[in-house]
């Protein structure tokens, strides 16, 4: 399963809870009116939440992601991802996006009623996980009958529609609901399917309210269907110059041509039972969930409030598709590569990977709180019980094709299998499940018991602390043998041809899962103190831990054996200075963060060759930053978010070894080395101008520095700015326009790891000057524009 890379040490200190309009570029422009929306909101208006909660922060545009326009951003923390940062209504989005992605089931859409974010500090308390976390409530009802209906284009063709009604039927009952379609055809045409995304949720709601204004209970249905293939397609053949910066190949435009075949058909072998099958990409990643839930709140006569929120999901369907490569060379008649019809092919080739994920998904999960002030104290006692069940597996293969714009497979003789059983198939794939195949089936429970309290000690002085702990168990079918080609569950034969001989030996094998249990402590606690020296400059500390053991999807793989079972444990130190007066908000800060025993499985690809092994690698992080972020608003209508983050983020322990197929060993030690996709300087410059009340102009310029693309350090990708730009207007209570530029400085440079190079070090780099490569982008320019009525 693939794993999403965070880096930043971002802090803000200011909570804001935002109206969503459906759109990204709205999110932004409603940002100053959140405050006063909060203060002024009528009794009838019944949000699922409108309590400002302790550890939430500004929103940072959030859904402004220039590498995925279907899903948040991940605000970088220094450290490899802990998996799902989505919560809505005080609940997990999707329980694990390790198999159900996120953005197949959840969007930033109107059904939506508030939108924050939570600081590390408070997701470790209340949910066992240090990340920024999105965190959004859904839009429940009101008395007055209010209906909204967003419509988003671009220039490449993209129809989004988001609508949502929502109202009373009686003074005790209030309805809400709502359709989100989005038909993305992508910036190129796939040609095996009509769209890069093709999303579509349903959402309905009712809610009773008690008497005299106590509380609430609401029932909630979510039906989601997504078809995303455009997920792994942006990938792309460039020249890696040698300087940390590429140009583009002859013949292929980064972020508007394919690098993905036109059929979208591949042969493989399941590794359910090795039979060879079809897979068909445009419908392979189906993904299908039906969601109920239930949320209520009650406030009692001594004030205290309970909080009961509980939802059920069941994806039958949790299916998706990984894209990987290896080194690009030039190939000669010599080499005897066919095209399908038969003819000779020479020219650049890649030996090109491919994982087909099949998973079934099913969670329930229940999150309580009971919440009151005492005196000088906010305090708040809450309950977690989430439990998941998962039952998932993915074949994989290998595949020579050209490079150039809608790549073709080429046979090899060389290439097919060495099993009789597919010897009269003319198959263009092979290496069947030797890279990575995974399978597990089981569950995992989490019963954790929490608490905080906000106490202010005086009114210069606050302390935020708080504790959990978790009562882990996890129960799954592993596959702990190594991989080989033709691995497959069940008792078969595989193949071999010996070196020296030229015979061909046949070897029994046995593969079955085994059964792992394994009962669990898990805990976290944190600690803020800000004493206000002055009015309006003040002193901020606070240190996060949090500890958890492997999760069931680490489990998938070859897995951790019993004396690779280890804690992680991922310790914060924060500490600064803040100062805030009538036109400017600042905080610096200096932040210490790490993580013990990250566990993550590694294709290493032999250097200058297409073969590849797969190894388990479990190794530490530490990262040591320094952040420094404002909030300035110098004149009227004029908003300034800017912030400037310096870290470095350094492997440790970090070894590894791989046999290939002719009996070469070769190494890899990144001990010290800055840890790959995660730069060391960042810079946020969110402008807004408010030329009227109802006109609003801005941009947002993030820029990411020198990032490496392989694990020692060799080659790196330049720093590069993220930028997005737009105009909303307000035509009146009905009405509103607006546009957004996605990429308006037109980079096309590459971003993240380079297929093929983990094993390169720093004294080959050299030698890869100039050569041809593959990796992946940024979204190419786009031209957005979008109406929104109110009705």
């Amino acid at each position: 399963m693939k794993k999403i890379t965070l880096g930043c040490l971002a802090v803000t200190t200011m909570l804001q809870l935002i109206p969503v309009n459906g759109n990204a570029e709205n999110v932004r422009s409603q940002k100053a009116k959140a405050k006063t929306n909060r203060t002024e909101m009528k009794q009838d208006t019944i949000p699922a939440s409108a309590s400002k909660k302790e550890g939430e922060e500004g929103e940072r545009n959030v859904m402004l992601n220039a590498s995925d326009a279907n899903k948040p951003r991940e605000i970088q923390i220094g450290l490899p991802s802990e998996d799902v940062n989505v919560y809505e209504n005080g609940l997990p989005g999707v329980y694990s996006s390790a198999v159900h992605k996120l953005a197949a089931h959840w969007r930033s859409d109107s059904s939506l009623g508030e939108v924050g974010l939570l600081s590390p500090s408070e997701s470790a308390i209340t949910t066992g996980n240090i990340a920024y976390s999105v965190n959004a409530f859904s839009k429940l009802g009101q008395k007055d009958f209010q209906g909204i209906l967003n419509y988003r284009t671009n220039h490449f063709g993209m129809q989004n529609f988001d609508f949502n009604v929502s109202g009373a039927i009686s003074g005790k009952w209030l309805y809400t609901a709502g359709i989100y379609q989005n038909f993305d055809p992508g910036s190129f045409d796939l040609k095996f399917t009509n769209y890069a995304d093709r999303t579509e949720i349903y959402h309905a709601g009712l809610t009773h309210l008690f008497d005299n204004g106590r509380g609430k209970v609401s029932l909630l249905y979510k039906h989601s269907r997504s078809e995303n293939p455009g997920n792994f397609a942006n990938a792309a053949p460039f020249i890696y110059v040698g300087d940390g910066s590429v140009k583009e190949a002859e013949g292929f435009k980064l972020g508007t041509n394919s690098y993905v075949p036109q059929s979208g058909s591949f042969r493989y072998m399941d590794v359910m039972d090795g039979k060879m099958k079809t897979w068909n990409l445009g419908d392979g990643c189906e993904n299908r969930a039906n969601e109920v839930a239930l949320i209520a709140d009650y406030r009692f006569k001594n004030d205290l409030l309970w909080k009961f929120n509980m939802k059920y999901m069941d994806a039958p369907r949790a299916n998706y598709v990984d894209f990987g490569g290896s080194t690009i060379s030039e190939a000669t008649v010599a080499d005897g590569y066919t095209l399908q019809n038969g003819d000779p092919y020479e020219g650049l080739v890649e030996g090109r990977r491919t994982w087909l994920h099949v998973g079934k998904v099913k969670n329930f999960l229940i999150t309580s709180e009971l919440s009151k002030n005492i005196g000088n104290h906010d305090l708040r006692l809450g309950l977690n019980e989430w439990y998941y069940h998962l039952d998932y597996h993915s074949s994989s293969m290998q595949w020579m094709a050209s490079v150039q714009n809608y790549p073709q497979l080429l046979h090899s003789a060389a290439t097919n299998p060495l099993d009789q059983t597919f010897a009269d198939e003319h198959v263009q794939t092979y290496g069947y499940n030797e890279l990575s195949p995974e399978y597990t089936k089981g569950y995992e429970n989490k019963l954790a018991l929490y608490f905080t309290d906000n106490w202010q000690v005086t009114p210069k002085f606050n302390i935020y602390y708080g504790g959990r702990l978790e009562y882990y168990r996890m129960s799954a079918d592993q596959i702990s043998a190594s991989r080989f080609p033709g691995f497959h569950i069940g008792d078969f034969k595989t193949f071999s041809k010996d070196e020296e001989t030229g015979n061909i030996i046949a070897t029994q094998r046995n593969i079955h899962p085994a059964k792992v249990v394994k009962d669990k402590l898990n805990y976290a606690a944190t600690l803020r103190m800000t004493y206000n020296m002055t009015k309006p400059f003040g002193l901020t500390v606070d240190g996060t831990v949090a500890t958890r053991f492997p999760r069931i999807n680490e489990y998938a793989g070859t897995g951790p054996t019993e004396e690779q079972y280890k804690r992680v444990t991922i310790p914060m130190i924060r500490g600064g200075l803040f100062y805030k007066n009538n036109w400017i908000n600042l905080t610096s800060m200096v932040t210490y963060i790490s993580k013990s025993n990250n566990i993550d499985q590694q294709n290493l690809t032999k250097p200058g060759t297409k073969e590849g092994k797969t190894v388990l690698l479990i190794y530490n992080i530490e990262t040591l930053g320094w952040t420094t972020s404002a909030e300035i608003d110098p004149f009227k209508g004029f908003h300034l978010h800017a912030l400037f983050t310096y870290q470095k983020p350094v492997y440790k322990n970090y070894n590894a070894s791989v046999t290939f197929n002719d009996g070469s060993e070769m190494s890899v030690n990144a001990n010290g080395m800055i840890v790959k996709e995660i730069p060391q300087i960042l810079v946020e410059l969110d402008p807004s101008y408010n030329i009227t009340k109802d006109l609003r102009l801005w941009l947002s310029f993030r820029y990411f520095g020198k990032t490496y693309a392989n694990l020692q350090e060799a080659l790196y990708f330049n720093g590069r700015w993220e930028t997005f730009g737009g105009i909303n207007w307000n035509v009146n209570k009905h009405l509103s326009l607006g546009a957004t530029v996605i990429n308006f400085l037109n980079q096309k440079g590459a971003s993240g790891t380079i297929n093929g190079s983990e094993l390169i070090t720093k004294e080959e780099a050299a030698q890869y000057a100039g050569n041809y490569m593959s990796g992946n982008y940024l979204r190419p320019f786009t031209v957005e524009f979008n109406v929104g009525i109110k009705f």
